[in-house]
């Protein structure tokens, strides 16, 4: 198969190209950034998705297109969230649909679903963003359904936050609390239900879901998770730095970060406020139609992340990547927290 992935030099859409190029898959990476590691034998296209012709020449026979491009919510920048993650999005289907490619798998978020109030998410839950960013990527949803009625043949895939071998944004900033041994925070207990999945687990979806003609939309997310607590304690133990993980008051914690965010000093935003809320998804959809299993555990994929970074970290603290999530974070006044932290007994 012809394949192109826009964002194929971003951390999921390198482990997607990898994951095609295993399968045979001739591929062309269209992406603004260049590769940190180059695949042997893809070809790789520099460009903006918000440049419709570009988009358009990019599209220029191939068979499946994989939408993996995005502007993620560390940039809180709202303007570039509609330009790349709506109208990038457009621009893509339109010339998807103008090309005739025979299959167009794209790349959402679980930010559409906001804070859910019915647990688990299925694919029918109602979307209610709360930030912009999930907002964007509801928007770039629609134009899915409008170029599936107009006779392009979309799957939306909604991952929860990905991770893997070579995650590294915010991440990051945890990897090297834990390697220092600092003390872990988690909002209130950190009994909040929170489930991820493994970069590889979602190629193979996006795999399955390009290999099945018909529109559609699934929810993709580990099978075996616990609490955000028990995530991070079974990293602790794991690590062996003596950290240790200790609760903050919620509320508190919640109005500090959105303060410190608004003013520049931290590096995270308002979809960050989550990682202290119940979100999981119902994957049955997934597993049944395209017969999707995910292979890893939060405990096993958050392991392999963090002993991939101790493993690069000279490399990672020396320079940046080619993404948000392939690259170093400054932390900013989490620095201070960090220190504030250990004075805190463990909860």
């Amino acid at each position: 198969m012809k394949s192109l992935v826009t964002g194929g030099c971003g951390y999921f859409g390198q482990a997607l190209v990898e994951g095609l190029v295993r399968e045979g898959h001739a591929v062309r990476v269209f992406d603004l950034a260049s590769p940190d590691e180059p695949v042997a034998g893809v070809a790789y296209l520099r460009g903006d998705v918000r440049d419709a012709g570009a988009v358009a020449a990019a599209c220029r026979g191939r068979e499946l297109v994989f939408h993996a491009v995005a502007q993620v919510p560390l940039a809180k920048d709202a303007e570039l969230f509609w330009s790349v993650n709506r109208d990038g999005t457009e621009n893509l289907l339109r010339a998807a649909l103008e090309s005739g490619v025979r299959k167009v798998v794209a790349l959402s978020s679980s930010a559409v679903y906001g804070r859910p109030v019915h647990l688990p998410l299925t694919e029918d839950s109602s979307p209610s963003p709360v930030e912009e960013y999930g907002r964007a990527k509801l928007a770039g949803e629609a134009l899915c359904r409008e170029y599936s009625s107009r006779g392009l043949d979309v799957a939306v895939l909604r991952p929860r936050t990905v991770l893997g071998r070579g995650r590294l944004g915010i991440f990051q900033i945890l990897f090297e609390w834990i390697y220092r041994g600092a003390p872990v925070p988690v909002l209130g207990r950190g009994d909040n239900r929170y489930q991820f999945v493994h970069a590889d687990d979602l190629a193979d979806a996006c795999l399955k879901a390009a290999a099945k003609p018909g529109s559609a939309f699934y929810n993709c997310g580990a099978e075996r998770f616990g609490t955000m607590r028990q995530a991070l304690e079974a990293l602790c133990r794991h690590a062996r730095t003596g950290s240790r993980v200790v609760g903050v008051p919620a509320l508190p914690a919640l109005s500090l970060m959105r303060l410190t965010s608004s003013l520049g000093l931290s590096p995270l935003g308002d979809y960050h406020r989550m990682y202290g809320a119940d979100i999981y998804f119902d994957v049955s959809r997934a597993a049944r139609e395209l017969a999707w299993r995910p292979r890893y555990s939060n405990e096993e994929m958050i392991l392999e992340s963090y002993d991939w970074y101790v493993r690069h970290r000279d490399q990672v603290l020396s320079g940046g990547g080619a993404s948000a999530h392939r690259s170093r974070v400054r932390p900013g006044v989490l620095t201070l927290a960090s220190w504030l932290l250990r004075l805190l007994p463990a909860l």
